[in-house]
């Protein structure tokens, strides 16, 4: 097999002009005349038993033609576009044969290829932590979040409000006519959830078990069953039951119930650890979403489509998978919400053009940089995913690429190199005391160091505004003073991919 040509045809896009030498073309032949044979009857021949020279004199040579180019395309594609050196994406579907017979074939593809990126000032970006702290009004959100978990719906003598479940009859109908799907007895709808086509739920508010609703709604325009959409629908409601939520007391004899703790005093201490912890983690995302925003800005590209609908793909692919995890159909999912196919994806759009982005970001930084994976680095990540998935090694190794598996760990060196880089901006809402001496930003290393000599220097005062860095800021060890800046130290997060 040999590559031809490889001409750029427009931006982000080849043509490759593939060769096909005659002994693998006849390779293909013989396995694919093997793989038919079964199926043909030729006079005077056991069905299945006919020589390949018989069946194409019969049939005619090309009978087995297009069988063998098939066979043999997926490997002559791949060694041309690794002779081609291109970074392929996908393939534009483009496929024409120039010519075929019994010497080999020629076949011309189109193929779409990552862009030509640039990026540049990925140094020195600029980061505004959070402020971490946790108040008490977090710890009642929190406690009573976990007082919901435990509480439990009753029936209740009252008017249906939102966060209640109605359980009723219904039967919908278009212009009289009872249409399919649209009936239901004792179903138990949790209004206020938007489950339900918009305006429904809304009618049932404020009435009461034994009532009799007619709700009047209308269809979504794009609704995924087109003989509904944009039509005006009634339902008929008959409501069975209210039922509330009755939430348990938070007292001592609660607390040793759910937990390890004796007292509401205690368990609010852990509750306040927890928080503190997260918001701490929260802090550290930030700074790293921070970062990506940015290098997203600095990327400099011309991203083909097929890029971003790839990625598309593998989002909608995640999503199905969340839903399963839940117990739920994504056709369903989308016959609840009014949602269809198209409307899905461009749900995922936004989100998928970031990733594109900050990948291709990174890769390039990994490139300007000569950042490398080593063997053991490879390994290594390898046997983690194998025991996050509980999964032998070697089955996660036929599923994620050697190839993909340097990329990955080569963006997220990329990415702690852009972090520990950046630049804490500091609170300029404050007043630094001495604001001389500390203009400088300094490195991560260094500002340690600094600081301890700025508190011996006045130890009697409050300490001048002393250089921070990314993981103190993460960590709130160190509040930002004013006008002064230093490098970010590494952060212990979870790294971008």
């Amino acid at each position: 097999m040999n590559l031809k040509s490889c001409n750029k045809v427009e931006t982000n896009r080849y043509q490759l002009e593939v060769e096909v030498d005659e002994k693998s073309f006849n390779d293909a032949l013989n396995r694919t005349y093997h793989k038919e044979i079964k199926k043909i009857s030729l006079p005077g021949f056991r069905k299945g038993k006919a020589p390949r020279s018989f069946v194409e004199k019969y049939y005619g040579e090309q009978v087995f033609y297009e069988g063998a180019v098939n066979d043999i395309f997926p490997v002559a594609f791949e060694e041309a576009v690794k002779e081609s050196k291109l970074d392929v994406i996908t393939d534009n579907n483009d496929f024409e044969i120039v010519e075929i017979g019994k010497q080999g074939f020629t076949f011309k593809i189109s193929v779409i290829t990552k862009p030509e990126v640039n990026i540049a000032n990925y140094k020195g970006l600029k980061i505004e932590p959070k402020n971490p702290e946790v108040k008490e009004e977090d710890i009642d959100a929190e406690i009573n979040k976990t007082l919901d978990r435990y509480s439990r719906m009753v029936t209740m003598d009252k008017a249906a409000e939102n966060d209640d479940i109605v359980v009723m009859d219904f039967e919908g109908s278009i212009d009289g006519v009872p249409f399919e799907g649209g009936a239901a007895e004792n179903y138990s709808l949790t209004l206020g959830t938007k489950m339900f086509i918009p305006g429904f739920e809304d009618q049932l508010l404020g009435h009461k078990a034994g009532d009799e609703v007619d709700v009047n709604v209308s269809f979504p325009e794009d609704y995924h069953a087109t003989e509904l959409a944009g039509k005006p629908a009634l339902f008929k409601v008959k409501i069975h039951e209210i039922k509330g939520k009755e939430t348990p007391a938070f007292d001592d004899e609660f607390v040793k119930d759910i937990s390890e703790f004796d007292t509401v005093a205690e368990y609010r201490e852990d509750v306040r650890k927890k928080l503190d912890a997260k918001a701490h983690a929260d802090v550290a995302a930030d700074i790293d979403n921070q970062l990506m925003e940015q290098l997203n800005d600095l990327l400099e590209a011309e991203i083909p489509n097929a890029m971003i609908e790839l990625q598309i793909d593998e989002e909608l692919r995640a999503f199905n998978f969340r839903l399963q995890s839940q117990g739920l159909k994504l056709e369903t999912y989308m016959q609840l919400t009014g949602a269809n196919p198209k409307s899905l994806r461009e749900q995922f759009r936004e989100q998928a053009e970031r990733q594109v982005k900050i990948r291709l970001a990174l890769e390039k930084i990994g490139q300007l940089e000569n950042i490398t994976a080593s063997d053991e680095e490879i390994e290594e990540e390898y046997k983690n995913l194998s025991e996050i998935y509980k999964t032998d090694i070697d089955k996660v190794k036929t599923v994620i690429s050697r190839e993909g598996q340097t990329k990955d760990i080569i963006a997220r060196k990329a990415m702690n190199l852009v972090r520990d880089e950046a630049v804490v901006e500091v609170n300029k809402d404050e007043k630094a005391e001495k604001p001389a001496k500390t203009t400088k930003s300094t490195k991560a290393k260094t500002a340690a160091k600094e600081a301890d000599a700025e508190k011996e220097a006045a130890p009697k005062k409050k300490p001048a505004a002393k250089k921070t860095t990314a993981k103190k800021a993460a960590e709130g060890e160190e509040k930002p003073a004013a006008k002064k800046t230093t490098r970010a130290k590494k952060t212990e997060t979870k790294d971008a991919e």
